[in-house]
């Protein structure tokens, strides 16, 4: 299984614009008798969609789904229908799963969800896979991430092989996580591997700096099959918090690796990092975390917002907040940099505030700090682009700026595009309003929201659907944005 969508949890960044309708999409393929399949995997954030009122005590969600399959921009499989939440007097979370008979091939996917109680409350998420199951050899299935599974007599879209199983939505584990549970099914043991076959997996943390070390290992013997299922659990009530890579290799006899698959996470424990991290603010180590001012340290800590996983902001948030606690600010600065350079933490910090310090010196505006700010944001984030287009003197549209990333290592993506515009016309106001990355807001009507003062010269006759304007001359973002 792979992480396609964003995952939109209590940032800072992401509150100032509003809420909006907060889903993950996640996916695997797997192989079977009828041919191979994917697997998708919805959970719909319930308070971020409208709940209609049926009666006194009771509301449901209605959401519209679309799932198209393309390659080379041709839609090749396509499928709409309506996913309505259980009946419940107050907004819940939901979720739903689809199988797609697909051949093998290399494919686009996009998911579209709208909600449809609430007008332009939708989101849109793409990614690319590859369905590559020959039958030649011995194979393996993506790897699925669960949040628990049970032993299930019953069938049902969360029932296979004998047990029913409820996918991790956003690829997350947080605080109250003790458990990592993966599911994957190897095809083709009984035929082209020896009587016995070695699963044996391991994680690495994902650092700026590199890959850690392999952590986590363990080994597991299984007789081969036609289809052996792979369902494994292991305690993480004390790993850090982090990026993940849980890696699964399947080995012969002799220790020939047959096959490899790998999986990203996010891990949240914050409390075991303060923990940890609270007898080491009295090494020498954590000496110029000490030296802080109050001031500076409120500023460090609000500089790592970009570069933190997604999901320990809430964290974060929390520690800046509680403004009388200078030890649990100090401990939890000092954690994040000690992970980052363990051997180093003090030169890591420096090299990343001389960086965070120019971010805000150019970006700063009457509303925050230059890295809590759009562009300097996704400066820190992603680092310097590679090229920008600034364009100020179009009568229809605002003052925008296109950055563009020819390598984009953090998605594995290439020609990575950013639009930001200016609305409000005040001093350093640019909101992102669209970008190719993954992960990242991506708009289809961007064109149509940059280029409001034109609504007569919408291309098309609907404006609901658009996403394209009136070829002008004095009309330049979608050139720039697709020719860059």
């Amino acid at each position: 299984m792979r992480f396609l969508a964003l995952v939109f949890l209590l940032l800072t960044f992401i509150q100032k614009h509003g809420h909006a309708l907060d889903a993950s999409v996640t996916y695997a393929t797997f192989n079977s008798s009828a041919g191979s399949y994917i697997e998708i995997y919805l959970h719909i954030v319930g308070s971020t969609v409208s709940f209609k009122e049926i009666d006194s005590l009771s509301s449901q969600a209605n959401v519209d789904v679309i799932v198209l399959f393309k390659r080379n921009g041709d839609i090749l499989k396509f499928d709409k229908y309506r996913l309505n939440s259980p009946v419940n007097k107050l907004p819940i979370n939901f979720v739903d799963m689809k199988r797609y008979l697909l051949e093998n091939g290399d494919y686009e996917l996009e998911v579209s969800i709208e909600d449809l109680n609430t007008e332009d409350n939708a989101r849109s998420f793409s990614s690319t896979f590859s369905v590559n199951y020959s039958g030649n050899t011995a194979e393996q299935s993506d790897i699925q991430l669960l949040t628990a599974f049970r032993r299930s007599k019953t069938d049902g879209p969360f029932v296979k092989n004998g047990y029913f199983m409820e996918p991790l939505p956003f690829n997350f584990m947080d605080y109250n996580a003790a458990r990592l549970i993966f599911y994957s099914e190897i095809y083709g043991a009984a035929t082209y591997l020896d009587e016995k076959f070695t699963v044996r997996y391991f994680l690495e943390e994902l650092r700026s700096s590199g890959k850690g070390s392999p952590i986590l290992v363990g080994n597991q013997q299984y007789a081969s099959k036609a289809i052996n299922v792979i369902l494994i659990q292991k305690d993480i009530s004390n790993l850090p918090s982090g990026n993940y890579r849980l890696n699964v290799e399947i080995r012969n006899e002799a220790d020939e690796l047959v096959s490899f698959k790998h999986i990203d996470f996010q891990r949240s424990n914050p409390y075991l990092n303060l923990e940890n991290s609270e007898a080491a603010l009295n090494d020498q180590a954590a000496a110029f975390i000490n030296q802080l001012s109050k001031e500076e340290l409120r500023f460090s800590l609000k500089a790592i917002a970009p570069v933190i996983s997604q999901t320990e902001v809430v964290v974060l948030n929390m520690v800046i907040e509680n403004e009388d606690d200078i030890e649990a600010q100090k401990r939890y600065l000092f954690s994040f940099w000690a992970r980052e350079n363990p051997t180093n933490p003090e030169q890591a910090y420096t090299d990343y505030m001389e960086v965070a310090r120019a971010v805000d010196n150019k970006y700063r505006s009457g509303f925050g700090y230059g890295f809590e700010m759009d562009r300097g944001y996704i400066y820190l984030k992603y680092g310097q682009p590679d090229d920008m287009v600034y364009v100020d003197t179009e009568p229809s549209a605002p003052p925008y700026e296109i950055w563009i990333y020819y390598n984009f290592p953090k998605t594995k993506q290439t020609n990575v595009k950013f639009l930001f515009y200016n609305p409000s016309l005040a001093h350093n106001d640019f909101i992102l309003l669209h970008s190719t990355a993954r992960g990242e807001k991506n708009n289809p009507q961007w064109q149509i929201e940059l280029y409001n003062r034109a609504p007569t010269e919408i291309q098309g006759s609907n404006y609901r659907d658009a996403t394209q304007m009136q070829d002008n001359w004095n009309r330049n973002a979608a050139r720039y944005f697709n020719d860059f």
